[in-house]
């Protein structure tokens, strides 16, 4: 994957404005809990940044995905995880299907505030029951006139408390688990929406996360997206921008945490001399580095291939398993070197270790990355 004079230029762009307007202000959103998401993502939008790989007529960029990529990797430079992961929400999580398969009304009428940053978007899947197992959730969108009457409820919602729409996965009838679904925007000032208090997460703590309640929610037919019963194919299909994001959105988050180590172990004295002199220490942070460049080099070739028509199921599960794998250890191992200013709340290796264990966990599990991983590899068991 070749960068132009234009990926440069959006790098730029991204980072100058996480260094004025998000970092200086990323300690005070972690003890808010919350970040002021309508505000910010205007500013973004403005830059039109919510839009890099969406359609010029919807007002996005109209780029193709690898100018996305360098979007998403230098949102690893933000303070804060929550943060970052709000904005992926916004871009590569909430709006994929929109543009791909929404029609003009869909794209118009929500896509295209979410572009311009006039509008907040979540993406609203997994259930108390039913995270990484998609397949299996149980919120329900019958038919009635015109609309449809959703009941049920999602949990651990991204942006819930300030979005103004979800794009909702519900099932809208037969008993092919994967043929029942169907993706529908839905507003948040619908009646019949309710919202838990926010959730007390581990990390991410400058993200509102929320459980959603539908009780006999009525939304118009012309919200669904795409095809009815095509919600479960259009996900997983998002997925794939997903992964990707979280691959490439952990990389600077790493590099920082392993540059941080640096500085903070040649200047920290133990024994007569720096730690970073400790053998055990330059040498393990060398080879931290050089995982990084890894999974850096095999995220590049999964979005390669994603923007030249390839099937990247199997490269981009495997980004996004490393990434989640790794993250985790080079936290932890960063961490250690800082000794006891490494277990302090608002020591920055120790922000990074509690945001970003949740790599493992979203988007899909570790433990479901390798289901599909062994099925394209051909060594999944069959079911009799």
């Amino acid at each position: 994957m070749r960068f132009t004079e234009e990926h440069e230029a959006i790098r730029n762009t991204i980072a100058q404005f996480i260094d004025k307007e998000i970092n200086p202000y990323c300690d005070q959103w972690e003890k808010d809990g919350i970040f002021p998401a309508h505000k910010l993502f205007k500013k973004m939008g403005d830059l039109g940044l919510l839009g890099i790989a969406k359609p010029a007529e919807y007002g996005g960029m109209g780029l193709d995905y690898s100018y996305q990529i360098v979007f998403s990797e230098e949102l690893g430079r933000i303070a804060s995880g929550g943060v970052s992961m709000a904005i992926g929400v916004q871009t590569d999580m909430s709006t994929p299907a929109m543009a791909k398969f929404g029609s003009n009304y869909i794209k118009e009428e929500f896509l295209s505030k979410a572009i311009a940053g006039d509008a907040v978007c979540s993406i609203a899947v997994s259930e108390p029951h039913a995270g990484s197992d998609v397949a299996n959730i149980k919120t329900t969108a019958v038919k009635d006139g015109d609309d449809y009457i959703i009941n049920g409820t999602k949990m651990w919602i991204t942006n819930a408390t300030q979005a103004d729409y979800l794009c909702l996965l519900a099932n809208t009838g037969g008993d092919k688990p994967h043929k029942s679904k169907s993706l529908i925007v839905v507003p948040t000032n619908t009646p019949g929406i309710s919202f838990s208090e926010k959730l007390d997460k581990l990390g991410m703590r400058s993200s509102d996360t929320a459980q959603i309640f539908f009780d006999e929610v009525r939304v118009p037919q012309k919200n669904l997206i795409g095809e009815e019963g095509m919600g479960f194919t259009y996900q997983m299909i998002q997925f794939q921008e997903e992964r990707m994001y979280c691959a490439a959105g952990l990389l600077k988050s790493m590099e920082h945490c392993i540059n941080t180590t640096i500085e903070y172990t040649r200047e920290r004295q133990a024994f007569g001399k720096p730690l970073l002199d400790q053998q055990v220490i330059h040498f393990r942070l060398a080879e931290l580095q050089t995982e990084v460049e890894a999974l850096r080099a095999l995220t590049y070739d999964a979005v390669d291939g994603y923007i030249n028509g390839m099937e990247v199921t199997l490269k981009a599960s495997m980004a996004k398993l490393k990434a989640g794998r790794l993250v985790r250890e080079v936290t932890d191992a960063c961490l250690q070197y800082w000794g006891g200013m490494g277990f302090m709340w608002d020591n920055p290796v120790s922000r990074a270790y509690r945001d970003q264990r949740l790599s493992s966990i979203g988007g899909g599990a570790d433990e479901v990355m390798l289901g599909i991983i062994c099925k394209k590899m051909g060594t999944l068991p069959r079911l009799i």
